[in-house]
């Protein structure tokens, strides 16, 4: 384990674990929460979760860009084109929009061209798998290749089988054990 993703998962467990009654998004009782915004976009963690997440995905050839769903995923596609440069990557950050604008250029993509492009699917924390396949979609109507979904923490609540059924690869940097949730 890296000092970083050692330094990561004592912030979330500190910052952005809750502990409750709490409503996931597929409906489901949950007795914690885990509210990654609390840290993503944290001055101490942003950077953390960056070099992370880079470390995950670095072993897959030829990325041009990362990113995901608006809006978790879009503090840590931030957070890895920055590591990344830092590292001398050259990982694009793009955005996918829930819908198409209905003005304007009428994009669900934000950001640089992915037509044509290798792009790796972000996420901040994973429940059901339908935040980072919206995004696969939109990003493939869009002319990508989506070659795999990353996610800072697996919740172990199905997203990894709905996403590998899809047929995307699926790595996850934390799990609930790294937690103390499991």
């Amino acid at each position: 384990m890296t000092d970083a993703r050692e330094q990561l998962i004592q912030y979330i467990r500190d910052e952005a674990v809750f502990h409750g009654d709490f409503t996931l998004t597929s409906g489901k009782k949950a007795s914690y929460y885990i509210d990654l915004r609390k840290v993503s976009l944290d001055h101490r963690v942003a950077p953390l979760i960056g070099r992370v997440m880079v470390d995950l995905i670095d072993d897959i050839p030829d990325i041009a860009a990362v990113g995901g769903l608006t809006m978790g995923a879009d503090p840590i596609a931030s957070a890895v084109l920055h590591q990344g440069a830092a590292l001398g990557k050259t990982y694009d950050a793009f955005v996918v929009r829930k819908q198409p604008k209905d003005h304007g250029r009428g994009k669900q993509v934000e950001g640089p061209d992915v037509a044509g492009k290798r792009v790796i699917v972000l996420e901040d924390t994973s429940t059901t798998g339908g935040s980072p396949l919206t995004a696969a979609r939109a990003l493939e109507a869009a002319g990508a290749t989506v070659v795999a979904v990353a996610v800072v923490v697996d919740r172990a609540t199905g997203a990894q089988q709905v996403i590998e059924e899809a047929g995307y690869e699926y790595r996850a940097a934390i799990g609930l054990a790294d937690l103390g949730l499991a």
